[in-house]
């Protein structure tokens, strides 16, 4: 069994006259995991570094052509359009027209590329889990309708199922296992704006 120690702020009912001051007494919460939430934990630990690792690898092989997907001369930094391929050929379904039309559009790509690499880094991390899941989330369900139909299920693919798992690691906190999570939830930036856990 594992144990947390998570520290909480008693405040002050708002009925209490304010003319006393206050003062905030620190009491510790102590939650108890069984050992089966504690693997669950580390397994979410690692399915997020694992997703962080192919939102960043499909950066640095689109960004530097490193031969896997995408090769050395169509490389983003050589002038390469990283969403040419995938919008202007693989496209189909109601939606194929539309994603056509963005094929290589620079704001495109940049869009792209900013968000494999911020996704990537988030999730491998552990902070920013919130971003990072609305936007890994929102970037694969557009690259789902870009397939409709998906080429082996009348309507689920793996693009989907990525989605799923983003917002259930995110509503998980995994971030604190394995993860700067914990650190990053400290911080006064993030105190002052939650939304960015």
């Amino acid at each position: 069994m594992s144990t947390i120690h998570e520290p909480r702020r008693a405040s002050q009912p708002s009925s209490a006259p304010t003319a006393a001051p206050s003062t905030a007494v620190e009491r510790e919460t102590v939650v108890v995991e069984t050992q089966s939430q504690v693997a669950l934990r580390y397994v979410g630990a690692v399915i997020r570094i694992a997703l962080g690792w192919v939102f960043l690898w499909a950066f640095l092989d689109k960004a530097f052509g490193l031969g896997h997907e995408t090769l050395s001369e169509d490389a983003w930094v050589n002038g390469g359009q990283p969403t040419a391929g995938f919008l202007g050929n693989a496209t189909s379904g109601p939606f194929a027209d539309f994603y056509q039309g963005l094929a290589g559009q620079a704001w495109v790509d940049w869009i792209f590329m900013v968000g494999l690499l911020g996704i990537g880094l988030a999730l491998i991390l552990g902070i920013g889990m919130r971003i990072a899941a609305v936007a890994g989330a929102i970037m694969l369900v557009l690259m789902w309708t870009a397939v409709l139909p998906p080429a082996n299920n009348p309507f689920m693919d793996d693009h989907l199922i990525y989605a799923l798992v983003l917002v259930a690691l995110a509503l998980g906190n995994s971030g604190r296992t394995l993860g700067l999570g914990a650190w990053w939830q400290s911080t006064r930036l993030v105190r002052r704006w939650p939304a960015l856990t």
